[in-house]
């Protein structure tokens, strides 16, 4: 009689423990898809309490988080024949688990390998001065490209950022010049504007004071009041204006005579 118990009770641990071995937890953000001797399952598992059956089944997780995946340095040619480097970083989640894992091969590495071709393709149709100050325009190019590309493979791109352009020494040096003169051409083009502007109501004040010799003598007067201020060494000696206007008149004499 106990051998006869013995004889049923180990092959129940057995199978206890082979049901326990196969009872496996996802997370919330896994998957598990389920090849069964070695047909895909359609949908995959998961998440909580799942049971895989080994060796009929096999399991590969996927993880459904956003990945941030950094693209490695590529040397750019742009448009107009200039070399530099640029490196980006680019977002993107698995949405569809089972097109991640059977429609390609190393989905991670395959999304990488298209981010460098695809950043060094994009970025060599453009200038180098597009490259610069249309970095918003191109990052969405590159998304888009990207997402277009990945999409068979259930993987959603969701933003592409260039980090970083590495110029040339002397390309650096070309551009502070180009700055600089551009900054210098807008001081000037300020001053001659404020040059035309000044003589436009000195022109003004001219017509107004003409007007009134009362006005004229006024303003000289301010002005010698003004002089006389600062404590510099300067000495003023007032000078009639009616005695100006004497002297060209006893001019203009002299020259009809």
């Amino acid at each position: 009689m106990p051998g006869s118990i013995d004889a049923w009770v180990i092959p129940v641990i057995a199978v206890v423990l082979y049901l326990l071995s196969s009872v496996k937890v996802l997370r919330e953000y896994q998957r598990g898809v389920i090849f069964r001797l070695g047909r895909l399952l359609k949908q995959p598992k998961g998440p909580g309490l799942i049971f895989v059956f080994w060796p009929i089944d096999k399991m590969i997780k996927v993880d459904l988080r956003t990945v941030t995946m950094d693209v490695p340095s590529q040397d750019i040619i742009t448009k107009d024949n200039v070399s530099c480097t640029v490196n980006a970083v680019a977002y993107f989640r698995v949405v569809d688990a089972t097109r991640a894992i059977v429609d390609v091969e190393h989905f991670m590495y395959a999304t990488s390998q298209l981010a460098q071709t695809t950043l060094r393709s994009v970025l060599g149709e453009v200038e180098l001065d597009e490259l610069l100050s249309q970095r918003e325009k191109l990052n969405m190019r590159l998304q888009e490209i990207l997402d277009r590309h990945t999409d068979p493979w259930g993987i959603k791109v969701t933003l592409v950022e260039m980090k970083q352009v590495d110029l040339p020494e002397e390309m650096r040096r070309a551009i502070a010049k180009q700055a600089e003169a551009e900054r210098l051409k807008r001081a000037k083009i300020i001053h001659a504007e404020g040059e035309f502007q000044s003589s436009e109501k000195l022109a003004e004040a001219a017509a107004v004071l003409s007007r009134n010799q009362a006005a004229l003598q006024l303003r000289y007067l301010q002005t010698l009041s003004d002089i006389g201020i600062n404590n510099a060494k300067t000495i003023i000696f007032p000078f009639p204006t009616d005695l100006l206007d004497s002297l060209k008149g006893l001019k203009s004499n002299r020259s009809d005579l």
